[in-house]
């Protein structure tokens, strides 16, 4: 519900007041001593989607546009003539949502002044990196809740639908710089953190290994679909007047960790993780604004004068074209990447079933795969080749397999048509004797444990780390089956 007040101008009250009277609509009249040609302050209530329709038709029957109009929330209307009004309002109007004079407010609102959102946005950069770093998701999360990106978007669309080039243009101008300051943050204090040993000496390969870091560096079409989400989420709870808060946080989570990755990417000179970041942001930018956009026109938001309709209507779908068109050249980066997932899903899979077949009888009967892992090439293509396979295996104590290595890289070869290195780690398991419950833990670790050695991926041979462990046969099956 909202409570309109409007100045009447000279000549124009009696037709004003005849047309709420009309529409069956309870009213107030002051009368207005000011000197500034008004005769009268009207006050009177109307349900939230009555708003635009009779502001318009106000505005036909001479109420001025440079004279002002307050709209504000009523929490509570007594009124038997404003329940009938509300009725009417709801079976003709099927969307709840709020005026245009409203939408347009709160994008202005949303939008703020570039020095105030420059200093949050080149906070959350800074948070976002730190937590990145750490790993830490309770970090990355706190940096999106400071982050002030829900405003220039919905101040896009916003400008778009309702023909206001310039909060269209400030939308623009407060994404772009946003986007260079969170870069530029992000990099000068992951370089500052790596300079001064803020965090640990890591090498590309641990970089990369972390895992809120290694989330955001290969963007798929789940990525396109949080995007889109956030933008029509963003939109619809502008539109309906409810609060952003929520909304914002989720447009930064599109935005601001991948936008921090970029920058760490630079400080440590890796332009594979530079390039898949930067196109994870420029596709959740876009396809924020266009569901966003998208979204508002479908609503019916237009311009206030029907003779510049044409005008926004020729904006709204050439902005929708250039947007679609730009999200649709980085989509192939997008399904490469997903192409690339869906590759090594099914190499990892074959791999398994092939190493448990094996493994199921023969003179390889006695052992059991415990773990798979699989390292990748790195191309500048988001296409990435098997390079390695780790295997970590139970063997009953005082057992060698030689010939196992060559084995499992021939069928893997044969099932999957990849030519990777294979290495095996072995756990011995022992039947009797020994400490079960530190032979469990060691075992724990011995998986947990990082694989830092390297193999060079052409070898025809492979490298065997044997482990001991006191373990008895029945945990050793347990450890496999999980």
């Amino acid at each position: 519900m909202r409570l309109v007040q409007v100045v009447v101008p000279a000549g124009k009250r009696e037709t004003i007041l005849a047309e709420l009277e009309e529409r069956g609509i309870d009213y107030v009249v002051t009368d207005e001593t000011g000197s500034q040609g008004y005769t009268g302050v009207v006050y009177f209530p109307l349900p939230t989607q009555a708003v635009e329709d009779v502001l318009g038709a106000l505005r036909d029957a001479g109420l001025e546009r440079d004279a002002y109009t307050v709209v504000v929330d009523a929490e509570t209307v007594v009124s038997t003539k404003f329940e009938e009004l509300q009725e009417r309002y709801e079976e003709e109007e099927s969307e709840d949502r709020i005026a245009r004079e409203e939408i347009t407010a709160k994008a202005e609102e949303l939008a703020p002044k570039l020095g105030a959102f420059l200093v949050m946005t080149v906070v959350s950069a800074i948070v976002a990196a730190a937590g990145l770093l750490l790993d830490s998701p309770a970090v990355v999360v706190g940096s999106m809740v400071i982050a002030p990106l829900i405003g220039p978007a919905m101040a896009t669309s916003v400008g778009t639908v309702v023909d206001d080039r310039e909060l269209f243009l400030r939308g623009v101008k407060l994404q772009a710089i946003g986007f260079v300051a969170a870069v530029a943050a992000a990099a000068g204090f992951a370089f500052l953190a790596r300079t001064v040993h803020l965090v640990p000496p890591l090498s590309p390969t641990e970089l990369l290994s972390i895992g809120q870091i290694r989330e955001r560096l290969t963007p798929d079409f789940l990525s396109l679909a949080v995007a889109l989400a956030a933008g029509v989420a963003g939109a619809f709870s502008l539109s309906s007047g409810v609060s952003t808060a929520l909304v914002g946080v989720m447009i930064a989570a599109a935005l601001v960790p991948p936008t921090a990755v970029i920058g760490i990417g630079l400080a440590w000179g890796l332009p594979t993780t530079v390039v898949g970041s930067t196109v994870l942001v420029l596709v959740n930018f876009l396809s924020i604004n266009l569901a966003a956009l998208a979204v508002l026109w479908y609503q019916g938001y237009r311009p206030e004068h029907w003779f510049r309709l044409s005008e926004a209507r020729s904006a709204t779908l050439k902005r929708i074209g250039v947007l679609v068109v730009a999200i649709a050249v980085l989509s192939l980066f997008l399904g490469g990447v997903t192409y690339s997932s869906y590759q090594h899903g099914q190499f990892e899979e074959t791999t398994r079933l092939e190493v448990q077949d094996t493994f199921a009888s023969g003179e390889y009967a006695a052992l059991s795969l415990i773990d798979v892992q699989v390292t990748y090439a790195q191309t500048p293509s988001p296409i990435t080749p098997p390079e390695r396979v780790v295997l970590t295996v139970g063997r009953p104590g005082g057992t060698t397999y030689p010939d196992l290595a060559a084995t499992l890289r021939r069928q893997i070869r044969a099932a999957t048509g990849y030519e990777v290195a294979v290495q095996i780690r072995f756990v011995e398991i022992q039947t009797a004797g020994g400490d079960a419950t530190r032979g469990s833990s060691d075992a724990t670790a011995a998986l947990q444990r990082p694989l830092r050695d390297p193999i060079t991926p052409t070898a025809t041979t492979t490298t065997a780390t044997t482990t001991t462990i006191a373990l008895p046969r029945s945990q050793a099956t347990a450890i496999a089956a999980g």
